[in-house]
């Protein structure tokens, strides 16, 4: 009866392994100090040592300790023009008032490691790590895009455009309404942000799907299925898979106009490859095909499982911010006629 059940698992065994269809189910925390693109003064610089990798470690921890000292509660109001932040790149958030403080930062514990080498970006195309130059069609948009944003100045800046980017709710990011995480977080392609990185792989024979912790978005990836039709078109796009031997390559395309994936445009492509390093790791692995870029850019970094669980990300819930961003634009709108004797 033993041989007989022996035999019986070799052969499902032999028929999962035949079938190239490894099992990519399970949780993971994306979460690195590893940028997506390498800084420029690393110019070509692909890896770092263990040595190196541990100063960044330390100097990050020591940056968000800083921002995590208790507050004093009779502090003065905060100096004209905002305040300052020890970690770098928060400096601009909610226009230097303070968006977020360390409590919600999740940036992992250190540089990511593959294939033995610690990376300095998670871009490895082009070989600078770096997004590649816009095209001329990427450069109109973002000549558009960025006409509404400005530094925060205390006044109605946009009122002599005629046309502002508080005049309604539709006008503000998809991040900023709830609808969908910020940063490509849930994808694609799938990017760490610098909280609430938890992924979980739900994997069935026909269908492989990806909820992710931010905005709890979850993707739908249709297996050996053929695309929707192009005016069928959402925010994470159309996602099919197919496996190539033990790797799932999954192609996504009719993206909307907006979409998660800053400069983006609705001809945007991504093709992803899903592979297992060992039975805690996956391998991520993406290429972006998009007119807006003068060519096409990519990279990978692991997946670590992780035993934390993900909970509902319930954003719209306490999403007081937007509303107060609106009242806050009609606020320095009448404050800016009433100056103007309008």
């Amino acid at each position: 009866m033993q041989n007989i059940l022996k035999t019986l698992l070799l052969l499902l065994l032999s028929a999962s392994a035949a079938a190239g269809t490894p099992d990519l189910s399970g949780t993971y925390n994306i979460a690195t100090l590893t940028p997506l693109q390498r800084p420029a003064y690393l110019g070509d610089k692909a890896v770092i040592t263990p040595e190196e990798a541990e100063e960044l470690a330390a100097y990050w921890q020591k940056q968000l300790a800083a921002d995590d000292t208790a507050s004093d509660p009779n502090r003065s109001a905060p100096p004209e023009g905002g305040i300052e932040f020890a970690v770098e790149g928060f400096e601009g958030a909610a226009g230097r008032v303070g968006g977020y403080n360390t409590f919600y930062v999740d940036l992992g514990d250190s540089h990511f490691k593959l294939d033995g080498e610690y990376r300095t970006s998670i871009i490895t195309r082009p070989a600078n790590g770096r997004r590649p130059e816009l095209s001329a069609q990427g450069k109109v948009q973002w000549a558009r895009e960025s006409a509404n944003y400005n530094t925060n100045t205390g006044t109605a800046w946009w009122l002599e455009r005629g046309v502002g980017p508080y005049d309604n709710p539709e006008n503000r990011p998809l991040a900023e309404r709830c609808l969908l995480g910020f940063g490509s977080t849930a994808g694609p392609p799938a990017l760490p942000v610098m909280y609430n990185n938890l992924k979980r792989i739900v994997q069935t024979d026909d269908t492989v799907v990806i909820i992710n912790e931010m905005n709890h978005d979850s993707r739908v990836i249709r297996l050996d299925a053929e695309h929707l039709p192009g005016n069928m078109r959402s925010w994470m796009g159309d996602s099919v898979g197919r496996w190539e031997g033990d790797t799932l390559v999954v192609e996504t395309v009719n993206f909307r106009e907006d979409q998660a994936l800053g400069m983006a445009s609705r001809d945007l492509r991504v093709v992803e490859r899903f592979s297992r390093i060992d039975k805690d790791t996956l391998r991520y692995e993406f290429t972006v095909h998009d007119p807006n870029w003068s060519e096409p850019w990519g990279g990978e970094y692991p997946w670590p499982a992780t035993g934390d669980k993900v909970y509902e990300y319930a954003c719209h819930e306490g999403n007081y911010a937007l509303g107060g961003i609106l009242r806050g634009a009609r606020l320095l709108e009448q404050e800016a006629i009433a100056a103007g004797g309008g």
